[in-house]
């Protein structure tokens, strides 16, 4: 293909990732997605990156998927394919570094499902996020009834699916989907700022801390916590835990070596 579906590139120890389809508003297929899986993967190798960011355009992060390229398929097409399974959850099968959504302009259906697989999600103003499958008399397929309900809570996420409404980046915020609304001006920029300040941090307890995060929604209260102590015990392993609280006692800035 001629143009470049995923553009990457590095700012500091933070690898951007920008999707490139613009005149389709970003809509995913599986050679964008497949573009996607070997961007993220280099960055995941990449020792010099700690925090990744997945932006579109400012119109759209990403509209959904391209419903052309799916029109006609049977049942045994999506089926036999395992169609957006595969290196479509890459983000969430392969990657430890945190990912940040940075969501400008629409995220509906495959977009607003690709933007809840990242870690958290930071907004401009004139973000717009919905799962509209309904519409188009099919279901979400990429985790939109299931993330959306861990996110939103089940009266929240039945509204959007069952409704196919689009929700604004207001009500996004205070259902628990977005965590910051950022201004639509240099929103990019303020993204990358606060993912360079994560950056920062030590490197495997960046990755520690969202191991445990995520644990939170796959276990009991009372094993998170004997998870989270393990991995909290765990970073005194590190030399960064002893150079960061070594830095804290002496009142000056910690020089993490990200070991």
């Amino acid at each position: 293909m001629s143009e470049q579906l995923v553009l990457s590139t590095i700012q500091g120890k933070v690898g951007i990732l920008t999707l490139n389809r613009p005149k389709v508003l970003n809509a995913l297929n599986n050679d964008i997605m497949l573009a996607l899986s070997n961007e993220l993967l280099a960055l995941e190798k990449n020792e010099n990156v700690h925090v990744i960011v997945l932006t579109g355009s400012e119109k759209a992060f990403a509209a959904g998927a391209d419903i052309s390229a799916m029109q006609k398929w049977s049942y045994m097409d999506v089926y036999k394919s395992d169609y957006i399974g595969g290196f479509w959850e890459t983000m969430k099968t392969s990657i430890r570094k945190p990912v940040i959504a940075a969501v400008s302009g629409y995220a509906l259906g495959g977009g607003c499902e690709l933007a809840m697989m990242c870690d958290l999600i930071y907004a401009a103003e004139n973000a717009k996020f919905g799962q509209p499958e309904i519409k188009l008399g099919t279901i979400p397929g990429l985790g939109g009834t299931q993330r959306l309900t861990r996110a939103v809570g089940k009266a929240k996420a039945m509204d959007l699916v069952l409704t196919g409404r689009f929700m604004d980046a207001q009500e996004a915020e205070s259902a628990g989907l977005v965590a910051r609304i950022l201004p639509n001006e240099n929103f990019l920029d303020e993204v990358i700022k606060i993912a360079d300040g994560m950056a920062n941090f030590s490197s495997p307890v960046l990755m520690m801390a969202k191991q445990c995060v995520n644990a939170a929604l796959e276990t009991t209260l009372e094993q998170g916590l004997a998870y989270e102590r393990r991995v909290f015990h765990a970073t005194f392993a590190l030399e960064d835990q002893k150079e960061g609280m070594s830095a804290f006692v002496e009142k000056r800035a910690p020089n993490f070596k990200n070991m």
